[in-house]
């Protein structure tokens, strides 16, 4: 069993990298990526620990990219060089439209009457990047809703009152930055760009055409019938089937590592034939 889509307290998760290879290991996982949003940071402290516990790990990273249809899209970088200054650089923009983003959702926050401050939302997010999953935390810490669903769905979700679109790359910007970095660049869970099985295939046959390298077709939100179709489509586009649960810790409670939301299993085939690429591109 493998998880190679995970998130630590480097971005929105709530395991530190060192406390997420535990808790592989714990699990019984025979390997695991950490992909966190946007930045790298997470990466060394993971590394070492998979070292000291022995767990085959993967470096990785998950860029938001843009998208014009009905969901969103991400791509995954795998085997990325942590230090590439390349990436960094390409991060670093996107970290920085990440701060105005989080000052700005404070701004309509306390235009609606919520008594919040950045300084408060930072202090959730500790060492990491700031993200929603925060905000959502500490309006229920405050009481002004009771749930972190509810939160989203009042003043955080696309649409809501309090939402700030996200800075996103072009594909071909994600992919070049992965690539600078020595890494594979993966289409991350498929099924969110909510597209017809016509719109998908031509979709992933435009990546393809950019370099894209992997499909995530293991996925805890995919259902037994889209799991087939990218399979399908990893086949017929020579694309690596990778797989993940999107686990997030204590901001997802009910997707677990490596098991998603109970019934996800992600062959181990995944990371070998990943690495098998991936040496085949150095």
């Amino acid at each position: 069993m493998i998880d190679l889509h995970t998130h630590s307290t480097a971005s929105d998760g709530t395991y530190s990298p060192a406390e997420l290879v535990r808790l592989a290991r714990e699990t019984g996982l025979f390997a695991l990526a950490l992909t966190d949003h946007d930045t790298v940071e997470g990466l060394p402290q993971a590394l070492a620990a998979a070292e000291e516990h022995g767990i085959r790990f993967v470096p990785g990273v998950e860029i938001s990219v843009r998208f014009e249809g009905p969901g969103h899209c991400h791509i995954l970088g795998y085997f990325v060089d942590p230090h590439s200054s390349s990436l960094r650089e390409t991060l670093g923009l996107l970290q920085k439209a990440r701060r105005e983003r989080n000052r700005l959702m404070v701004e309509r926050l306390q235009a609606l009457g919520v008594d919040l401050t950045l300084e408060e939302v930072a202090a959730r997010a500790g060492e990491g990047e700031i993200g929603r999953p925060h905000f959502a935390a500490l309006l229920v810490e405050k009481g002004v809703v009771r749930s972190v669903e509810e939160a989203f769905e009042r003043y955080l979700r696309k649409g809501a009152p309090a939402y700030v679109p996200k800075a996103r790359l072009a594909p071909e910007e994600a992919f070049s930055a992965i690539r600078a970095a020595g890494g594979l660049p993966v289409l991350a869970h498929p099924v969110h760009l909510k597209l017809s099985a016509e719109e998908l295939t031509r979709y992933v046959a435009g990546l393809k055409e950019m370099g894209l390298e992997g499909l995530e077709a293991y996925y805890t939100d995919h259902s037994r019938e889209f799991t087939t179709l990218c399979l399908d489509l990893a086949r017929r586009y020579d694309l690596v089937p990778t797989g993940g649960s999107d686990f997030h810790g204590h901001n997802k409670p009910d997707i677990k590592l490596g098991r998603g939301f109970g019934n996800l299993t992600v062959p181990d085939e995944c990371y070998r034939r990943l690495r098998e690429r991936w040496e085949h591109q150095k």
